[in-house]
């Protein structure tokens, strides 16, 4: 049973950006002969602004996930990545965006092997008796990798989008300088590592073995991860997917640290960085498998152990083209998307609603629609994209919103009924498709 105090959420109404309501009116327009798929982007679309954002007082964004109320760094990212290529035309979604890049430097200069945080320094806590260094900020301390990529790649996108460099301050600096020795130590998590994690409730899932340590693992190149993104303990702590990401996202921070700071000694640095942990998953994270041939591993230890999986949280190895690890035209992309897309990969599951990726996280059977609409934003084929689609549209348990995982039989049986990351990335693709002329 998990022990924690759980607050009331109220999350104050905002008003729609006007880039937002335009989109709104644009799906009028392109969806108008399907009612249903149109109410679900009407639900959807906004859904992050309209149910789990907070404008704070200091000038910064709080955005909970949903039904929980705290801010993930992850989650908080992804729930707003549709909005950003509207910021450069809105300067209220621009001001919005600014602040909750602003809070997570704030957040990962507090701890940045935390996961998730408070609005304030509540001393809320997901389970009261974890065993690691908590703070009153911290909501849970599961040390995951790709959190903090999520920091870096908002900022990144939004300078992209917007051509602002306003949220590179001291502060973001200092969040990247944190980042940088956080992976250079974690690189070396047996010798020199802080970090131990120990949650006693019985779910092998929630703790790390030896203590809190974890399970051994040689060195790599790659950087150590407590957990996955689905926030469970990894089987190998070098996650392969959330590599991926750390090393598109020390690529980004190169450039910042190249064309705003101009510190070309932190760039040297990142850079390599990003050599080392690209040359690991090469060499230690690729498997040769033998129907579907070389294949991108979900973890390794670096001593010959490999788990081969995919779970439907992001990043996964579904979302590598997403991610900007490599794309399909890549022969090892291709044969481990066809590899999760199968049933050698243990979380596939076929129903006579649905077919895709869950989890572990969730009960064996249960597709993920946050998976399915991975799947859809990063298919070539437009056929692919649309079946997703449609299988999203058919599969909402007649809620009129997306979930996490749904029985692949009975899709009106789910978890989670208010999940905004989910409704967030269909939303995305609804809107990708809108814009290719698919719908």
């Amino acid at each position: 049973m998990k022990q924690f105090r759980l607050p009331a959420i109220e999350m104050p109404e905002l008003s729609l950006p006007k880039a937002v309501q335009d989109v709104l009116a644009e799906a009028e327009q392109k969806l108008s002969n399907r009612p249903r798929l149109l109410q679900q982007f009407r639900n959807c679309y906004p859904n992050t602004l309209e149910t789990t954002t907070k404008r704070m007082e200091d000038g910064t964004t709080f955005i909970i996930t949903g039904d929980i109320p705290a801010m993930w760094l992850r989650d908080s990212v992804e729930q707003v990545m549709h909005y950003v290529p509207l910021a450069k035309e809105d300067a209220e979604l621009r001001s919005l965006l600014r602040g909750l890049i602003r809070r997570h430097a704030m957040y990962i200069a507090i701890d940045p092997y935390a996961n998730a945080f408070n609005e304030s320094a509540s001393d809320w806590h997901w389970n009261t008796e974890d065993q690691t260094e908590m703070s009153p900020w911290v909501w849970e301390r599961k040390f995951e990798l790709d959190s903090i990529c999520f920091s870096m790649k908002l900022a990144y996108r939004y300078w992209k989008e917007t051509g602002a460099a306003d949220v590179f301050d001291a502060s973001f600096k200092e969040a990247m300088k944190a980042t940088y020795d956080l992976w250079r130590t974690e690189q070396y998590h047996e010798e020199r590592s802080p970090y131990r994690f120990v949650r006693d409730n019985g779910i092998p899932e929630d703790t790390l073995q030896r203590g809190g340590l974890g399970m051994p693992v040689n060195y790599t190149g790659m950087i150590w991860s407590g957990f996955r993104p689905s926030d469970d303990a990894c089987d190998y702590h070098y996650n392969i997917p959330s590599n991926m990401l750390a090393a598109v996202t020390l690529s980004q921070m190169q450039e910042i640290a190249q064309w705003v700071y101009r510190d070309e000694q932190l760039r040297k640095q990142l850079a390599q960085l990003e050599q080392e942990v690209r040359r690991g998953i090469e060499l230690y994270g690729v498997y040769r498998h033998p129907e579907f041939g070389e294949i991108y591993a979900y973890e390794t230890d670096g001593y010959g152990n490999h788990c081969l999986m995919d779970d439907a949280g992001t990043p996964g190895l579904m979302s590598i083209p997403y991610i900007g690890y490599a794309g399909l035209d890549d022969e090892r992309c291709r044969n481990t998307r066809a590899f999760a897309l199968s049933k050698a990969n243990p979380f596939y599951y076929e129903g006579t609603a649905a077919r895709g990726i869950g989890s572990p996280h969730t009960p064996p059977g249960y597709i993920w629609h946050m998976a399915l609409s991975m799947q859809g934003l990063t298919a070539t084929d437009p056929q692919e994209k649309l079946a997703m689609i449609a299988m999203l549209e058919s599969t909402d348990g007649g809620t009129g919103y997306m979930h996490e995982g749904f029985d692949a039989n009975e899709p009106s049986t789910y978890t989670r009924d208010w999940f905004a990351w989910s409704n967030s990335l269909f939303a995305q693709l609804v809107y990708q498709a809108m814009k290719e002329d698919l719908l």
